[in-house]
């Protein structure tokens, strides 16, 4: 009964046009967000904010990113790992190499690092498609474990390609203690997760999902396929781009190219297969079932067998964790191909029917 529309009338194309036309979605988010800035962070503890908030927003981060491009364009990729190893070194060599350098321009020029990188690999998409592109992008993400790793340019000529930063500041104040990070990263996730949405609904986002239904038949009606992949290829780089950025800045401080593994690259894509494909609210879902699933059965687990009168060494609770983790992965491909995003989706619309459905 407290999820119904009747009565919110709309009399202008402003209000018919808006994000959430339904004022208890606007609600809700708006005590969404006042819970993240302000109730967050007066009751976390320093170890929930490094092992769980912090990774948990980049993440949603880099997974907004890899959804404009799978979910909603419908290419394939494979490399969002080389993407964000390419902010995140971008972001580097121009916040080291240029003195007085800002934190926030650095961040915006590696993410333009990985949008020209991800143009680059992502022309292929004008000739091949399906699992030809996904090896394809799949060639961006070697290309880059070599680059970093052999071209010690891009590392200040460090062998190991570790490198690392310190006193990072935004308009003069400190992103040094967790709070300070947790919220710094929170609100670049709120400001791209809005353009993302408005860009979702514009012509160019209608023009992708075109391209990702039937693109023969974009092509028809007056799309342009280069130009429709290749912005999504530009726009997803340069989100993901940022999220490295992120990544090694904010939540490694010292970091190497085996920190951007394939196995990252996978990681973003299940959150993206997990949450919801074609689904701003699905990349949250994905990145939270991904980044707090393990930690939850790492925690867990050793009690749950002791209750079982079962004893676990830490090698059987690793092996364990990743048969859940796939079994899981697996179960919701086969139950909800669509993702959560698609479940709360159902509950929000059967709440707008209750407790009369039809």
């Amino acid at each position: 009964m407290f999820y119904r529309e009747n009565g919110q009338f709309k009399t202008s194309y402003r209000a018919d046009q808006q994000i959430l036309p339904i004022r208890q979605d606007r609600i809700a988010l708006g005590l969404l967000l006042l819970a993240a800035f302000l109730l967050v962070p007066m009751l976390a503890s320093d170890y929930l904010f490094r092992a769980i908030l912090i990774p948990f927003v980049i993440m949603a981060l880099a997974a907004l990113g890899v959804n404009v491009l799978v979910g909603y364009c419908g290419q394939i990729s494979l490399g969002s790992g080389a993407f964000m190893a390419v902010g995140a070194y971008g972001a580097y060599n121009f916040f080291v190499r240029i003195p007085g350098m800002p934190l926030l321009p650095a961040l915006i020029l590696g993410g333009l690092c990985a949008t020209f990188f991800g143009i680059l690999f992502g022309l292929p998409s004008l000739r091949v498609k399906g699992l030809y592109l996904a090896v394809a992008t799949l060639a961006a993400q070697f290309f880059s474990d070599w680059m970093f790793l052999r071209i010690r340019w891009f590392t200040m000529d460090t062998p190991s390609g570790s490198v690392s930063v310190s006193n990072l500041q935004v308009f003069g104040l400190p992103i040094e203690s967790a709070l300070s990070k947790y919220l710094f990263c929170l609100s670049l996730l709120v400001l791209i997760a809005l353009l993302a949405k408005n860009l979702v609904r514009s012509a160019i986002g209608r023009e992708w999902m075109a391209i990702r239904d039937m693109d023969v038949a974009a092509a028809v009606i007056g799309i342009r396929p280069m130009y429709a992949k290749l912005t999504a290829f530009a726009v997803s780089s340069f989100i993901v781009g940022v999220a490295g950025a992120l990544w090694a800045f904010i939540y490694l401080g010292s970091w190497e190219p085996a920190a951007f593994s394939v196995d990252q690259s996978f990681r973003l894509l299940f959150m993206v297969i997990i949450g919801g494909l074609g689904s701003i609210m699905g990349s949250f879902f994905g990145a939270a079932f991904i980044v707090v699933l393990p930690i939850f059965l790492n925690q867990f687990l050793p009690a749950l067998m002791g209750l079982a009168g079962i004893e676990i060494s830490t090698a059987g609770i690793a092996h364990a964790e990743l048969m859940i983790f796939g079994g899981l992965i697996v179960w919701f491909l086969i139950v909800e191909p669509h993702g959560l995003a698609k479940l709360w989706s159902t509950a929000k619309q059967k709440l707008r029917l209750w407790p009369f459905p039809h």
